[in-house]
């Protein structure tokens, strides 16, 4: 894959398992990147490694559980070790439980907030170092750290509070951040899905959210995937540091 925009960069994606994780994955080994591949099934990240190696790419897997923080700062380290260095952050992994406050069970709002949000944090200031030296010694001379959020950050919606609550503080931390490296050449990006088909949005519990928007009309992980590259394969000089991605049906 010599040549492709992203040769010689090394990217960490969490959450690569399924979903916007696994696709987004693929999608930035279709650019030439190497990959490590970080989420707690390990056999799922295999799976994915296989399959990004049959067509040429580089792939190490790391398994590790984010809501843990050690697990969260060990896997960025040993990524960048087996892969040499560390060029792109995609922090993708998350966790919802919709419901109602009044009825909410506190231990899902403490995996939302490990998952969703403190783990960002982690991977984040545990990445940094990485991503400032591959400004100074990269191929490309600038770094990106790209956060997945979702519209559910700006627009919050009953009986999906704590959700939204992480997903604001993921936009809000993101922001921040910017402000704080992009001078130093490290591009922080913010992208937020609307309604997606993937595991966590599987069941009848999200009906209310989608208003009737038939699943086939929803957005797909390649969808988002999508948006990731382009964020990533910008020239040195240009930052795209939100995008947000719905489908055409949804109102809010």
């Amino acid at each position: 894959m010599d040549g492709a925009p992203l040769s010689g960069c090394a990217v960490l994606v969490t959450g690569a398992s399924s979903g916007i994780g696994a696709a987004t994955a693929r999608a930035l080994a279709r650019e030439g990147a190497s990959l490590a591949l970080v989420a707690r099934r390990a056999g799922r990240l295999e799976e994915l490694a296989d399959a990004i190696r049959g067509y040429g790419g580089t792939c190490v897997v790391v398994p590790a559980d984010l809501g843990d923080q050690a697990q969260a700062r060990q896997a960025v380290d040993e990524a960048a070790r087996r892969l040499g260095r560390l060029d792109v952050l995609v922090n993708s992994a998350g966790h919802v439980a919709r419901g109602a406050v009044e009825e909410g069970d506190p231990e899902e709002w403490r995996r939302m907030v490990d998952l969703n949000l403190t783990a960002v944090l982690h991977t984040s200031q545990a990445a940094l170092p990485h991503l400032l030296g591959a400004v100074a010694d990269g191929p490309r001379g600038v770094a990106d750290l790209v956060n997945v959020s979702s519209v559910a950050g700006r627009v919050p919606r009953r009986n999906n509070s704590v959700y939204s609550a992480t997903k604001h503080a993921v936009c809000a931390f993101s922001e921040a951040l910017r402000q704080e490296v992009t001078r130093r050449g490290v591009r922080v990006g913010l992208v937020e899905p609307g309604m997606t088909v993937t595991e966590m949005t599987d069941g009848h519990a999200w009906a209310p959210v989608a208003r009737d928007m038939p699943q086939d009309a929803w957005l797909r992980a390649d969808d988002i995937a999508r948006a990731v590259v382009f964020m990533v394969t910008q020239p040195p000089h240009a930052a795209v540091n939100e995008i947000a991605v719905r489908p055409t049906a949804q109102e809010i």
